[in-house]
C-alpha cells in the first residue's frame, strides 16, 4: 500500500471528542479497503489551539498527498472558518445539525464551547458514577448483597463476555448491570448460582461459540482443559439447556460487538436508560 493510499482522519473538538469520534468511526466503518490515519485532538477550547490544529491539517496534506478528513464539533464560527481554510474535508457536525434543530425547536442553541463540562454536575452523570460502580463490585459473582438495586444480572460460562458488556452498559448508559459465571458446579448441582433464582426477570443469558471460547480461554490458560475445545462445547450446552429450562433469554456473541450485544439487551430488558 502506497502512502497516498492513507487518509488522515482528524476527530477535533472543544470537549472530549467523544461525539466526533462516535460519528466519524460510524461513517469510516463503510469504507474497510481504505487504510486511516486517526489522529485526536481533543479541548480545542482556545484559537491557538485551532491554529495548531489548522498547522497539523496541514502538514498532513503535504504528506500524504492528499487532503486530509476532519470531523469537527467545534462550535465558534472563527475556529470553523480557519480550519476551513485548510482545504481539507471537513465534516462539520454541529454546522449540519444545529441549524435545522434550531429552525425546528424556535430557538437559538447556546454555540458554548464545551459545553459537555458541566454535565458532570448533572444527575445522569452521577448516575453514570453510581452504576460503574454497582457493576465493578458486582463483577463475576463477587457479590450478591443489593442484587435487588441491578437492572440486569448477565450469566454465562466464563469469558463469554459478561465483564466487558457489564461495565459497557454501565459507562455509556447508567445501566447497573451484574454479572455472574455460570461454572461446573452449578451444571452439577442443575441450579442458578447464588441468589439469581429471586431475580430471574434480570436475567439475561450470553452464549459463544465452542471455538472462539476456546480461543479466548487459550490465551488465559494455554493447554489446559478449562481452555479444551471439548470442556467449552460441554460447558456451552450446558449453559444453554439451563437457560431454556430457567427461562432466561439469551444472546450468541460470538459475531457481535459489544455495542450490539449491550443494544439488543437494552431492548429485550426494556431498559430505557439513557445518558447525554
Amino acid at each position: 500500500m502506497s502512502q497516498s493510499d492513507t487518509r488522515t482522519v482528524f476527530f477535533i473538538s472543544d470537549g472530549t471528542g467523544i461525539t466526533a469520534e462516535t460519528f466519524g468511526h460510524s461513517l469510516l466503518a463503510q469504507f474497510p479497503d481504505i487504510r486511516f490515519r486517526q489522529v485526536r485532538v481533543p479541548f480545542v477550547d482556545n484559537l491557538d489551539k485551532v491554529i495548531d490544529c489548522a498547522r497539523a491539517i496541514r502538514e498532513a496534506t503535504e504528506r500524504d498527498g492528499v487532503r486530509p478528513i476532519v470531523f469537527n464539533t467545534l462550535v465558534t464560527g472563527e475556529s470553523v472558518t480557519l480550519l476551513r481554510e485548510t482545504g481539507a474535508m471537513l465534516i462539520d457536525l454541529f454546522e449540519s445539525f444545529i441549524g435545522p434543530l434550531e429552525a425546528e425547536l424556535g430557538q437559538r442553541s447556546t454555540h458554548a464551547v464545551g459545553r459537555f463540562r458541566g454535565m458532570a454536575e448533572s444527575l445522569e452523570y452521577k448516575s453514570r458514577i453510581e452504576a460503574i460502580n454497582f457493576t465493578l463490585a458486582h463483577d463475576d459473582g463477587v457479590s450478591d448483597s443489593d442484587l435487588e438495586e441491578s437492572d440486569v444480572i448477565l450469566v454465562g460460562v466464563s469469558r463469554s463476555g459478561k465483564t466487558p458488556t457489564s461495565l459497557y452498559l454501565a459507562m455509556q448508559f447508567g445501566v447497573k448491570a451484574a454479572n455472574y459465571p455460570l461454572i461446573p458446579e452449578d451444571f452439577e448441582r442443575n441450579k442458578l448460582p447464588g441468589d439469581l433464582q429471586r431475580f430471574r426477570s434480570k436475567l439475561f443469558g450470553l452464549t459463544i461459540s465452542p471455538e472462539r471460547l476456546s480461543q479466548i480461554r487459550q490465551e488465559r490458560r494455554p493447554n489446559s482443559r478449562y481452555a479444551s475445545l471439548e470442556n467449552c462445547r460441554h460447558e456451552i450446552e450446558a449453559a444453554q439447556r439451563m437457560m431454556r429450562r430457567e427461562g432466561i433469554k439469551w444472546l450468541e456473541s460470538t459475531a457481535k460487538s459489544i455495542e450490539e450485544i449491550s443494544a439488543t439487551i437494552l431492548h429485550e430488558v426494556r431498559l430505557n436508560k439513557h445518558v447525554y
